[in-house]
């Protein structure tokens, strides 16, 4: 990207909660944070003065098949930030005293977490569509197995996961490949190994509906059903009909159930995807009392988009789908993302024409197949938190407007 003069550099490591124990929920996520917290020749205040004196910014996340540490910085210190990254993921001091801060921050991470209901509902739904599934873990894992994990714990899974093999590196900006390649071999060089067999279990989406109590003003609502992996080329249908929907002030559930009615003040819809599966979701936040009826107009308005899809109303949700990938690549921390990802799950970079051309031939027939094909009886979960407690009626009225809200929709593809 000549017109910069920065670059943004990520190493993603193919270790995530879906690759845990179930005594070590979250030692990925745990782990993550333990490497920002000294090596055995720098402080952590040592790691966090040398990328301020480069003016740069670093961070880390961890989601369910990867971690990814990054940072941007002006492109001629470059080198110097590679190093850096090698030495906090190559030689972490582990310390127990960084250990025991750690899991403190951590616990108080997840009580900040389960005070954000509006957060806290997408493990909901994770959990209960793919219930006994490892996609179905929360990143973070849970108070029980943040307390128990060990020095030695942390030892073994950067034994296994951080591997020569389970790596890429991904850069964009003002770089030049040959310089990046060399100094990643110079400062990488020395890891070896190959990772064991990794599950390629296959989720089986359960159609099940898990209801929390707390006490709050709104209920937070999640409706899942099962989506695509990421290869699958279904997936480009999805995201079609994941705009038309969900997908922005003017999908179709914005302005029918928030702007026509004002029953809400947020909804919307995204998609999910992983290596062997994913998921579509659609989140709303309403008063308890509007939930049923929010429910009902979610599955008319899914039913519409399956009787009928205009080749117009098609092509607009075409080109603003277009429009967010072009316009997100003109950063460089998305491009270094999406070059990762390319590597990471299809092995391969796929361009740009490629994706514009993969959108620009997906058809309102397709659309509306996919429709019959994702909702209906026996295919859609749903997860809510909000004021329940005590209030048996307002769960029960959420759960039958779902049931008989699917029941409207057909597999067959009749919306009666």
């Amino acid at each position: 990207m000549p017109h910069v003069r920065t670059a943004t550099l990520g190493v993603w490591v193919g270790s995530g909660s879906r690759y845990e124990g179930d005594e070590v929920q979250g030692i990925s996520h745990f782990l993550e944070h333990l490497f920002f917290k000294g090596t055995h020749g720098r402080t952590a205040l040592d790691i966090a003065q040398a990328v301020d004196s480069l003016g740069g910014l670093m961070n880390a996340f961890t989601d369910k098949e990867h971690t990814c540490f990054y940072v941007k910085v002006l492109a001629n210190h470059l080198p110097a930030i590679v190093e850096l990254l090698a030495d906090m993921l190559q030689n972490s001091a582990l310390d127990a005293g960084a250990i025991e801060r750690e899991r403190q921050v951590i616990t108080e991470e997840i009580s900040m977490y389960e005070d954000s209901p509006d957060e806290l509902v997408q493990d909901l739904i994770a959990q209960t569509i793919w219930n006994g599934h490892p996609l179905g873990r929360p990143v973070i894992g849970t108070r029980a197995s943040v307390s128990r994990m060990r020095r030695e714990d942390f030892v073994g899974h950067i034994g296994t996961q951080y591997r020569a093999d389970n790596l890429v590196v991904a850069a964009a900006g003002d770089v030049d490949h040959a310089l990046v390649e060399e100094v990643v071999a110079r400062h990488f060089g020395g890891l070896d190994g190959r990772i064991g067999a990794r599950p390629t279990e296959v989720p089986v989406p359960e159609p099940a509906i898990s209801v929390r109590s707390k006490e709050i003003e709104q209920v937070h609502l999640c409706l899942a059903t099962r989506g695509k992996a990421q290869a699958d080329e279904c997936r480009y249908q999805l995201a079609i009909l994941d705009h038309l929907l969900g997908g922005g002030m003017s999908s179709r559930l914005f302005q029918e159930i928030r702007e026509k009615r004002g029953l809400v003040y947020t909804i919307a819809s995204y998609t999910a995807s992983y290596r062997e599966g994913g998921m579509f979701v659609i989140y709303a936040a309403m008063s308890p009392q509007n939930g049923p009826e929010v429910i009902r107009l979610v599955f008319e308005e899914i039913g519409a988009l399956g009787a009928g899809l205009s080749e117009e109303e098609l092509c607009r949700a075409k080109e603003s789908l277009k429009g967010s990938i072009m316009l997100s690549l003109e950063s460089t921390g998305s491009r270094m993302s999406k070059l990762a990802r390319s590597e990471l799950y299809h092995g391969r970079q796929l361009d740009l024409d490629e994706l514009i051309g993969k959108i620009d031939a997906v058809t309102s027939e397709e659309v509306r197949g996919l429709v019959w094909e994702t909702f209906g009886p026996g295919r859609v979960a749903m997860a809510a938190i909000g004021p329940f407690d005590g209030n048996r009626a307002s769960r029960e009225a959420l759960e039958g407007a779902l049931c008989r809200s699917t029941d409207l929709l057909d597999p067959a593809g009749l919306h009666r």
